[in-house]
């Protein structure tokens, strides 16, 4: 790959997820403190917009990316779009007129994950080593934007309609600087569509693939219990009394460079499965810490639980993006991402989302909440997929069969 291409993918990632962490992580927050009689379960349904906006994901990019325009091209439109949404949310104070542009934004945004791996898969001979050095800047863009966040202390200062201001000045930033991008051109233009491929079938042929099923399966229970710490993580953490949480959140970003960068290794010496399971186990570890941890004698278990981010992000789903990419077919490498993100971000969490408000509603107390009690359900519900997971799932590397085209 020529180092101007690797600058480009860089920055791409790095904005793509800059957007993304500069108002994601503190949404439960600005939802419970700006916006007008809210309570979990208004948190819940606002973050349910993420897989909404993921179950659409698959179409737009497994048929469009795939046989009309090129991914650049459509990253480009949607973030100029995605600008103009944020800011919009920014002047919000009543979530019935704050939830329908978040869900429009959500829509269009979520595609973008599976175009920018699709990208940079294109540029790539070995996505197995080039890819983990690429996806890096991604979290570099989140770790800065949580910084930023806890150094202007606008959470304290009840001032987090700005984080969609300047997510909104970043999209507008990378929209532009999208069509200067690799050309990634359709690897199916010109060809009849089908059913099967408006239905995204032909990446849903993956699962005849036993192993595939089973990681399919698996990344959709373990993002049930993901749900829970993007949606209370930064109201817990605050609630508790911990200064400039968002900023002390990018911990688990720093420790995912790290992972990022050490993945090959572990990759080489491990294997699918136990890189998987290890991501899992991480999951179970986090909220255990997170239920037994306070602002005082155990703070130290809020912070290893923040810092195990880095194995819980890593091992699990770029392990999973890169197993994906292995498995696809080449004409079907952005459904295959698409139909990923469908399990992970998408059904998966749709679940937790749907869930977890009820949950931490369930606990609320007259002084705020039992979180003691809320974060040990996750752990248990992470506990159980990762035994079933170790007790059925076999790491064999077979190609799953590329449809014959119709």
């Amino acid at each position: 790959m020529k180092s101007a291409v690797r600058v480009q993918l860089s920055f791409m990632m790095f904005l793509e997820f800059f957007i993304w962490g500069a108002w994601f992580v503190t949404l439960g927050t600005f939802v419970l403190k700006n916006l007008q009689d809210t309570n979990a379960n208004q948190v819940s349904v606002a973050f349910l917009t993420q897989s909404i906006g993921a179950v659409i994901a698959p179409f737009i990019v497994g048929i469009i990316a795939d046989r009309f325009i090129s991914a650049q091209v459509i990253l480009g439109a949607i973030h100029l779009a995605g600008a103009a949404l944020l800011w919009t949310c920014s002047g919000m104070t009543s979530f019935d007129s704050f939830y329908p542009i978040l869900l429009l934004y959500m829509v269009l945004y979520m595609p973008t994950l599976a175009l920018v791996n699709s990208i940079s898969f294109r540029q790539m001979s070995d996505p197995s080593k080039d890819f983990s050095s690429i996806r890096v800047f991604g979290t570099a863009g989140w770790i800065v934007a949580g910084l930023l966040i806890g150094w202007l202390n606008w959470e304290k200062n009840n001032t987090l309609d700005l984080t969609f201001k300047m997510a909104a000045g970043a999209s507008l930033v990378l929209g532009l600087f999208s069509f200067t991008l690799p050309k990634t051109p359709p690897l199916k233009k010109g060809t009849q569509i089908s059913v099967k491929e408006i239905l995204g079938l032909d990446a849903i042929r993956m699962l005849k693939n036993r192993s595939y099923l089973l990681f399919f399966i698996a990344s959709i229970a373990i993002c049930i219990p993901l749900a829970f710490y993007y949606n209370f993580t930064n109201p817990y953490l605050n609630e508790i009394g911990m200064t400039a949480a968002a900023g002390k959140q990018s911990l688990g970003q720093v420790s995912e460079v790290f992972f990022m960068l050490v993945m090959p290794l572990f990759f080489v010496r491990l294997g699918v499965k136990k890189m998987l399971a290890l991501g899992m186990l991480a999951w179970v570890l986090r909220y255990v810490l997170f239920a037994y941890g306070n602002v005082d004698s155990n703070y130290w278990m809020l912070i290893a639980g923040i810092v195990l981010h880095g194995i819980c992000y890593d091992f699990f789903f770029v392990t999973g993006q890169i197993y994906t990419d292995k498995l696809a077919g080449e004409e079907f490498k952005s459904s295959a991402q698409g139909f990923v993100t469908l399990a992970t971000y998408g059904v998966g969490m749709l679940i937790g989302f749907l869930i977890s408000g009820p949950i931490v509603e369930a606990y609320k107390t007259g002084e705020g909440h039992n979180w003691h009690a809320i974060w040990l359900i996750p752990a248990a519900i992470a506990a159980a997929v990762l035994v079933l997971f170790l007790l059925l799932f076999q790491d064999k590397p077979e190609q799953v069969a590329t449809p014959a085209k119709a």
